[in-house]
């Protein structure tokens, strides 16, 4: 598939677009470590395109006490694949991460 040519102000929007949306996710991190928000209210959010779009291991290495490591090891033992992004997550993977986590 090749890739579409845009004009400058196109590349420009996608380019504000994509600012906005590591942005936001970047801020739903930062409430999640600070305890503003629970793990529980962000797998709520994963119908929302932009957090929808998270990867799991990313939300759990934000956790505290959470690194690469630890992140790894917990997504096997639940079986969640290392690819997996909140909007994927099955029921059955969300409540297993609520009672490893939450």
């Amino acid at each position: 598939m090749a890739i579409p040519q845009l004009s400058p102000e196109e590349r420009q929007a996608a380019l504000e677009k994509a600012k906005a949306a590591r942005i936001k996710r970047a801020e739903v991190r930062d409430d999640l470590k600070s305890g503003k928000l629970t793990l529980e209210k962000v797998l709520d959010m994963k119908e929302d395109p932009i957090v929808g779009r998270m990867k799991v291991s990313t939300l759990i290495e934000t956790l505290p006490g959470y690194g690469k490591a630890k992140a790894e090891k917990i997504m096997k033992e639940l079986q969640i694949a290392e690819s997996r992004r909140l909007r994927g997550l099955g029921d059955r993977q969300r409540a297993a991460l609520l009672e490893r986590l939450g």
